[in-house]
């Protein structure tokens, strides 16, 4: 099975996971919590502003592709919950590593460990590493080492659900703000289709009532 996601599906993912592994309690998610849970300043690189209305559109496509889905606990409320890990049959500490690059982008192993350890117990760097290893080593690898920047001592590991990243030199504050123009120009085209469905409604209703009237003719 081989996924291919947009910026907000993959951090909606990766927040699904995140709450499932690090608040089992309030898991599944409300559309509420997890846009919030998207939007959240910590443990976020870039830290994104996205609407319910991205949120639910995201959720939408995953359930489509068949990595989320509404959960049937019985409440009022609608909850959400993902399929990644039973799907892809992923233990937890891959499920932690990925959900970290899914929501904070390439990192070190070392920047792995660290960040990971609130999802699951990784004893060293070397225990990091084999989970890499296995996640590249899939029919469809899910991780690729990207080549060592300038400067860089070591060399950052990347989710491919998304595809292979550019590698470039921009600065954080500039990661935040391209990632708002790509939620930006993707709600603009997502507006002008509802235009277009909007407009041949119109267009069917006028057609409707032009027949109704031409079969009034011979009633």
């Amino acid at each position: 099975m081989e996924i291919t996601l947009n910026d907000i599906e993959v951090r909606v993912l990766g927040s699904l996971i995140e709450k499932e592994l690090t608040t089992p309690e309030y898991y599944p998610l409300s559309l509420n919590s997890l846009t919030n849970a998207c939007n959240q300043k910590s443990n976020r690189d870039p830290v994104m502003a996205l609407a319910e209305e991205d949120v639910v559109r995201a959720l939408d496509s995953l359930r489509f592709k068949q990595l989320a889905v509404l959960s049937a606990d019985g409440g009022r409320v609608p909850k959400y919950r993902h399929l990644l890990a039973e799907k892809m049959g992923l233990v937890s500490a891959e499920q932690a590593i990925l959900c970290e690059l899914l929501v904070r982008g390439p990192q070190t192993v070392g920047e792995l460990r660290t960040r990971g350890e609130r999802m699951h117990p990784f004893g060293d760097l070397t225990a990091v590493e084999e989970v890499l290893k296995e996640l590249m080593e899939r029919e469809q690898p899910f991780v690729a080492l990207l080549p060592r920047q300038p400067g860089r001592k070591e060399g950052r590991y990347a989710q491919l659900f998304s595809g292979i990243p550019e590698i470039t030199e921009e600065s954080s504050e500039a990661r935040p703000e391209a990632a708002r123009q790509r939620v930006l120009a993707e709600n603009e085209r997502v507006t002008k289709l509802e235009e277009e469905v909007a407009a041949l409604r119109s267009e069917v209703a006028v057609l409707q009532q032009q027949m109704a009237e031409f079969k009034a003719q011979f009633e």
